[in-house]
């Protein structure tokens, strides 16, 4: 049977996780057709036709799939998913939203965040921050998955030349609608997406400290996160957080400044390919995952580390 993945993406162009989405998705063994649900997103469905290994993508259009409201979606993908054995979608925020009333509304048990695929029906998942893998089998005739993107190479975005195929839309769910959205700008690269992270935790000490980071982040081009502790004491917002219950990324550099190392945060950024770690405190948990570390005053080290990148440009 065939495999149908959820496209996430902003009504103009296809979100690098759906590409994750689709190299698991690769994985079951079936057709992949993705469906793109949206209000104006003909380019989506064109990004998505040249992802390698997509048969087929499933185009649906209409207002109402303008914001990607999970009662509107959700109700979508459970009208279209009748002859798929697996319903993927990447574990972002907006899968999150959506998949658990897919799930509901299938009455399927929902497979969260995996990380391997070993069959068809049997998948390995992270549980208890990531400090244990649990082997998942479902006996559903449909299996609803999320996919953490970290633990999937992207699926490359052209190589293929699916067909386009127009379905109807869903009616539009009563009691839900689209009030409003408050968007951060930045020219920096999407957290999810970074190759270079700098992240700030409750030892930055206020959000006016957080522009040391803004700072050696332009220089390295990087992106910038924070732990949830300073999230919580409202220095940044809530797209900055970088763990269990904010973000999970895997860059290749990722520069913890003043955090301290909470299991929770640990989960979200443990995979990185490089961690540095910039703590006063010389027992803080986050030098057990470190590649390399410094202890000393961050408001010291950062205007350091940053007279250092400015010798290296000039050169």
């Amino acid at each position: 049977m065939p495999v149908l993945v959820i496209a996430e993406h902003d009504n103009q162009a296809l979100k690098t996780a759906t590409l994750n989405a689709v190299a698991a998705a690769a994985q079951l063994g079936g057709e992949i057709h993705v469906l793109v649900a949206g209000s104006q997103c003909a380019t989506v469905c064109e990004q998505a036709a040249q992802v390698a290994g997509v048969a087929r993508v499933l185009a649906v259009d209409a207002p109402h799939y303008a914001h990607a409201l999970a009662e509107n979606l959700a109700a979508l993908i459970v009208k279209v998913g009748g002859p798929y054995s697996h319903i993927v979608a990447p574990a972002t925020t907006t899968a999150k939203n959506v998949m658990p009333r897919v799930a509901a509304l299938l009455d399927v048990a929902q497979i969260s965040d995996i990380v391997a695929v070993q069959s068809a029906d049997t998948f390995v998942r992270p549980i208890y921050a990531g400090n244990v893998l649990a082997t998942v089998r479902s006996a559903d005739a449909v299996k609803v998955v999320t996919v953490r993107t970290t633990a999937f190479a992207a699926a490359a975005p052209q190589g293929a030349s699916a067909a386009i195929e127009a379905l109807e839309a869903a009616a539009e769910v009563r009691g839900a609608r689209f009030v409003s959205q408050q968007l951060t700008r930045s020219e920096r690269p999407d957290l999810t997406s970074a190759q270079r992270v700098i992240s700030g935790g409750r030892g930055m000490g206020s959000a006016e400290n957080f522009a040391l980071l803004d700072e050696l982040a332009d220089k390295l081009g990087a992106a910038v996160g924070a732990s949830r502790a300073a999230v919580d004491a409202g220095f940044v917002p809530n797209d900055y957080q970088v763990g269990q219950t904010g973000k999970v990324i895997a860059p290749q550099l990722y520069i913890a400044v003043g955090i301290s190392g909470a299991i929770q945060h640990l989960a979200g950024m443990k995979d990185s390919k490089v961690i540095v770690a910039i703590n006063k405190d010389e027992e803080a948990p986050i030098f057990q995952v470190a590649d390399y570390w410094i202890v000393g005053d961050l408001f010291k080290v950062l205007p350091e580390l940053s007279g250092e990148l400015d010798k290296l440009q000039q050169n």
